[in-house]
Formats: structure tokens, C-alpha cells, sequence
């Protein structure tokens, strides 16, 4: 009997998932808890284990749907074993082409012969063509439902909306013919095929043609949402300090054999962990969230590491990292930075967190101003440490100087408390190694 695999539920607070992309395909063999497929939420993406082994009988949600937790997503089976009638995809694809049906009925006394032209286009209008053809086709006032489809399933492609606007094009340059035809009368007849020769030119190259047009992904979508609305949300302001880092260069080179004998390679990002809990906890406004007209201060200092990943950013949560000692923050920080690359963080990895730091230095900046991350009131940015000349003592120096900056909720973070805080963290990474 065919196993029923559903899109799980990943996180108290989600309620639907994307299919990103299908590891498998209808026929092959899978094993239990091997990979079979790839989702996004607005929380993270993960890769999703088989629930069986068996083979592979059935996909019901292609990828790019967006569907609701426990719909079931496809069915595994034996070889040569029938899958069992859609329970949930099919019925409600059959109920949308239905829905038109009754209504035709009722009309069908009235205007019997309207009725089909209208229920098609109902159907394929929007299920066949991607965002971005429905955008062309808006463009250029072109309804989809009457062109054919060369994709998977009669879906219209960017060709094939294109095509159809260049061949549109050459019929609307037929026009220009008769329009001159008074001036047949005088005999120019030459003068009546230039036009037609040019005003098919002028439409060869459709607005946009230049460009080139991709939809976002769920994550991006995600990235864009929550960004904005923290922008609405808190009243941003930024301080920026700068850091002698002599002291945790030396610190590094100190503890990087220690820390490699414990499968640890120490990169400078657990010693602005380090400094950040020493922050919060002598200024504890920066560990804290608004709630309506009430400021929440959080017991626990969940620090959040914004990650780079190929196509966006995610925030895996260091949890309690006020009861860890550099060793364990450098650990954790390492393995959730691993797990976030290779899609294997679960929910709660990336809930929790209440304050986030972001390394904008690793890809050259000098400093950066982040947005907040909501509900938090404070990110720090970590720019690149670079060597340069200071003065030190009235003598002039070099040292590997780093700049750091503070985004914070100007609601309940004041301009003194944040630079306050800032110092705290230049102090602890400035002092001399124990």
C-alpha cells in the first residue's frame, strides 16, 4: 500500500511551506531518511527526509507551490504499485475548473453560447504562466489565456509570450497598408511600403527585452518583508566606534592551537561574542524587546549570527550564550554557521534570539549599518580589521584596527546608553590577553 508523504510542519508558528525542488524523480528508489525533497518557509530551509523507503510513485506539488502543513506532497510505493486517487491537490484542482461549470448552467438560458470562452481562460490564466510572463503580458496588454503553451503541462513560457508579441507585432504592421490607400490615387506607391517596413521595426524590441527578469525566492520574499517592516517598526539610529584589535590578534594566535586540538578553527567572531554579553549585561536595555507601550527585558542572552548564504541571509541562534566560555561560543557559532549552509537547521535554531551580530567585514566593508532584526532593539556590524596608522602617546603607530556599529530602536535605546555599551565592547576587546 502506497505511503502518503506530507509537508511537515516546521515550527509552532508555521503554517505553510514551498516546494523548492524535488531531490528525486517519479520512479527512482529512495531510503528512509534520505533526502527526498526541499522546502522553504518564513522561517528556514530545509531539506526534508523520506518518511519510508520505497520508490518514488507520485509527485502531487510541483515546485514553486506554496502549500498548507500536512497536505500531502507525493506518495511512495512498490515498483509497479498504482498510487492511490489525489485526496488533496487533485480535488481542489477539480473544484476550480468546477466552479465555473454551475454557474454557465444558470446563465446557460441567457447567454448559453458565452460560457465556454470564459470558463477557460478561468483556468489557465493564472496556473499556467510564471510572475514574470504575467508581468510582460501587462506590459504589452496581451491576455495568456489565448496562447498556447509550450511548457510541462501546457504552461506559458517567457518564449512563448514573446513569440507571440513579435508575431502580434508583424500583424499590427500590416495596418500601415491601407491606411495609406487614398495616396494610391496619386501614384506613390513606393511611398506607401515604407511605413509598413518601419513600423515593424519599431516593435521587434518589446519593452523590458534588455533585461533580464527573475522572481524572487521565498527566502528573498522573507528577507524583504521582515527588513521593511522593521524599518516601519523602530526608529533607527547608528553609533560607530573604533577598535585597536592588537590584543585579539595576539589572544587568537595564542588559543589557536587549543582550540584546533578541540576540531575548532577560532576566527575573531567569538571574541565579539564575548564582549557583546559583557555589553548586555552591564547594559541590559540592548537584551530587550517593545511590546506594545512595555519594554521586556530577556533573562538569557540568545545571541544571533547572520549567516551568508548563496541566495540570501538567515540568523541561527546561539542559545544561553552567557553561560558559555569562548571555546563553546566559538563551537556553536562554527557548527550553526555549517548546518545553516548545508540546509540542515531546524526551527528553532532561528527563533530565540535577542540580540544579533552581523560580520559585514568579511567581505571587505569597513563598517556597515544594519536593520534591526524585530523584535530585537539592536544589531551590531563588524567591520574588516585593516592595518593603519595611529597615534599612540603622540608617536605615530600601525595597528589592525577594526570599526564596529550599532544599529539600535531610538524607541528605548538613548544615544548615551548605546555609546555607553560601545565602550564596554572596545574596552573588553582591547584588554591585554590574561
Amino acid at each position: 500500500m502506497s505511503i502518503d508523504v506530507i509537508m511537515p510542519q516546521m515550527g509552532e508558528s508555521i503554517a505553510e511551506g514551498t516546494m523548492v525542488k524535488w531531490l528525486k524523480n517519479v520512479g527512482d528508489r529512495v531510503e528512509r531518511d534520505e533526502p527526498l525533497f526541499e522546502i522553504s518557509t518564513d522561517k528556514v530551509d530545509a531539506e526534508i527526509p523520506s518518511p519510508a523507503s520505497g520508490v518514488l510513485l507520485e509527485i502531487l506539488v510541483r515546485e514553486g507551490e506554496t502549500v498548507s502543513i500536512n497536505t500531502v506532497v507525493a506518495r511512495l510505493g512498490e515498483p509497479g504499485e498504482a498510487p492511490v486517487p489525489r485526496p488533496v491537490t487533485q480535488p481542489a484542482a477539480a473544484a476550480q475548473a468546477a466552479a465555473p461549470a454551475p454557474a454557465p448552467t444558470r446563465e446557460a438560458a441567457e447567454a448559453p453560447r458565452e460560457v465556454p470562452p470564459r470558463a477557460e481562460p478561468a483556468v489557465t490564466r493564472f496556473v499556467r504562466s510564471s510572475p514574470v510572463v504575467q508581468k510582460i503580458a501587462s506590459e504589452h496588454g496581451v491576455d495568456i489565456s489565448f496562447i498556447e503553451g509550450t511548457g510541462t503541462g501546457g504552461r506559458v513560457t517567457k518564449k512563448d509570450i514573446l513569440r507571440h508579441i513579435e508575431q502580434s507585432a508583424g500583424m499590427a504592421g500590416a495596418p500601415p497598408a491601407p491606411s495609406p490607400a487614398p495616396r494610391p490615387q496619386t501614384a506613390p506607391a513606393p511611398q506607401a511600403r515604407a511605413p509598413e517596413a518601419k513600423a515593424p521595426q519599431a516593435r521587434v524590441f518589446p519593452a523590458g527585452e534588455d533585461e533580464i527578469r527573475e522572481p524572487m525566492s521565498i527566502m528573498r520574499k522573507k528577507i524583504a518583508e521582515h527588513m521593511v517592516m522593521s524599518k516601519h517598526t523602530s526608529a533607527h539610529v547608528y553609533s560607530i566606534f573604533e577598535i585597536d584589535m592588537s590584543n585579539v590578534v595576539k589572544r587568537r594566535d595564542a588559543l589557536m592551537e587549543e582550540f584546533a586540538s578541540a576540531g575548532v578553527k577560532i576566527t575573531y567572531l567569538p571574541f565579539f561574542m564575548e564582549s557583546v554579553i559583557r555589553g548586555i549585561k552591564e547594559y541590559p536595555i540592548l537584551n530587550a524587546s517593545v511590546d506594545g507601550d512595555t519594554i521586556v527585558y530577556k533573562k538569557n542572552v540568545n545571541l544571533g549570527i547572520a549567516v551568508a548564504l548563496e541566495n540570501g541571509l538567515i540568523v541561527p541562534v546561539v542559545k544561553h550564550a552567557d553561560q558559555m566560555n569562548l571555546l563553546g561560543l566559538a563551537k556553536t557559532a562554527a557548527d550553526l554557521a555549517a548546518r545553516a549552509r548545508t540546509k540542515r537547521l531546524v526551527p528553532d535554531d532561528v527563533q530565540g534570539g535577542t540580540f544579533t551580530i552581523t560580520n559585514v567585514g568579511v567581505f571587505g566593508s569597513v563598517f556597515g549599518l544594519p536593520i534591526i532584526n524585530q523584535p530585537q532593539v539592536a544589531i551590531l556590524g563588524i567591520g574588516t580589521i585593516v592595518k593603519r596608522p595611529v597615534v599612540i602617546d603622540d608617536m605615530i603607530a600601525i595597528r589592525p584596527i577594526a570599526h564596529v556599529s550599532l544599529s539600535y530602536d531610538h524607541r528605548v535605546v538613548d544615544g548615551a546608553d548605546a555609546s555607553r555599551f560601545l565602550a564596554t565592547v572596545k574596552r573588553e576587546l582591547e584588554r591585554p590577553a590574561a
